[in-house]
């Protein structure tokens, strides 16, 4: 350990020796309560974002950054997890740690405590993070991600003196910044004996206590996370769509009818097709094994997962549809995102806008929430089907395996 060095306080703090390696623990292990229904069967960072799921652009940043292995914290639904990091990814090793209860952050990080050895990192893998920001986070250590936020009553709040962050206080009503906690932490080696925190009053084991005694014993910076977005609602995880869709460049390899008319950044992967007449505007991701069409229209940041089916004359627009999930012919889905497996009767219509021009509302933990979007439909949970000409109403949650009759106007969540 290097000298100490005499903190804004007059206490003595000491150095960190710079890190040659670091771990990069991922927390993978919560179902995503807010997010249902899309959670029902999957956990949260399974859900995916572009051609992959959300933790797995999150171990991307990690990899890129430099992280020289892997541990995902698991629990709800573990198998997903594993069956697509498996022992190794991106040239990394990958370990697994089980949370057997969700008692909170600190707890999942407790639960990677024995495979720790050295300097270490923790990452939400329900965050989106701009993978630079995160290598200068590592370079930084110790260090935590910070973003600028316009309702910083909503997060973990950081105070900060000439680079150093003083303090951190959760979902303060009157925030001392506007500077938010982005869920990235880059700890020494010692925190590994900080873990055991106790019960905070939420009745959880926070990772903000051990980011506290960091703070503490040393001169904790903090990396300006630029881009950085907080999956935790349905149309969060639109948002991340809009974004890594928006990286896209045009990439063509599935069968195209000759007909069809592609038009900017879209992605259509072998195994995909995109039958006479269909217009697909970009940015829009058609994965392997989906079709498109006849006569279909895809527009607006839209993900069409692998194995769906956009079928005659739909249109669908900023959206994304999962796997193995079918709109039927002659219907329209915009704004919205739908499970797996789902299947759209013919003519079945999605309302995403109000009358009244404000933003639409959804049903959060069984509270009428803003999206803070004008335009939002519907979310469709794995394996919902809708009758023929059904009619959704904007802001509607239809919950995993829900059906409707012909004709249904559906304007309260089922």
């Amino acid at each position: 350990m290097g000298e100490g060095v005499l903190g804004d306080s007059g206490r003595l703090k000491r150095v960190a020796i710079e890190a040659t390696t670091m771990q990069a623990v991922i927390l993978a292990a919560g179902e995503g309560t807010r997010i249902r229904p899309l959670s029902a069967s999957l956990p949260k960072p399974m859900l995916p974002v572009a051609d992959r799921p959300l933790v797995a652009h999150t171990a991307d940043a990690a990899v890129r950054a430099g992280a020289d292995e892997l541990i995902l914290v698991v629990g709800y639904e573990a198998d997903a997890v594993r069956d697509y990091f498996g022992e190794e990814y991106a040239g990394v090793p990958v370990g697994y740690a089980v949370q057997e209860t969700q008692a909170g952050t600190a707890d999942a990080v407790h639960a990677a405590a024995d495979r720790l050895d050295g300097p270490f990192a923790v990452l939400n893998g329900d965050n989106l993070y701009d993978p630079e920001a995160i290598a200068d986070l590592f370079a930084a250590g110790p260090a935590v991600g910070a973003a600028r936020v316009e309702n910083p009553s909503n997060y973990g709040v950081l105070s900060t003196k000439g680079g150093v962050v003083t303090d951190i206080v959760e979902k303060p009503a009157d925030p001392p910044t506007d500077l938010a906690n982005a869920g990235a932490y880059a700890f020494p080696e010692e925190a590994r004996a900080w873990l055991d925190v106790p019960e905070s009053e939420r009745g959880e084991r926070e990772i903000t206590d051990v980011l506290a005694r960091a703070i503490e014993e040393y001169d904790v910076s903090y990396t300006a996370m630029d881009g950085w977005l907080d999956v935790g609602r349905p149309w969060e995880l639109l948002e991340a769509n809009e974004w890594k869709l928006g990286e896209l460049a045009r990439d063509v390899r599935g069968d195209v009818h000759e007909t069809a008319d592609l038009r900017g950044p879209v992605v259509v992967e072998e195994g995909a097709t995109i039958d006479a007449g269909v217009v697909v505007e970009g940015p829009a991701l058609v994965r392997t094994g989906a079709s498109v069409g006849p006569n279909a229209y895809v527009r607006g940041a839209t993900l069409v997962g692998e194995g769906a089916k956009v079928g005659h004359s739909v249109e669908v627009k900023n959206s994304v549809v999962g796997a193995g999930s079918h709109v039927a012919h002659l219907s329209y889905v915009g704004d919205s995102v739908l499970g797996r497996n789902v299947n759209f009767g013919a003519g079945t219509n999605v309302a995403n806008l109000r009358h009244d021009d404000e933003a639409v509302k959804l049903t959060v933990k069984g509270e009428r929430v803003s999206t803070g979007r004008r335009k939002f439909g519907v979310v469709a949970g794995d394996g919902t089907k809708t009758g023929i000409d059904t009619s959704l109403n904007a802001g509607v949650k239809l919950s995993a395996g829900a059906t409707t009759t012909p004709g249904e106007v559906v304007t309260r969540d089922k």
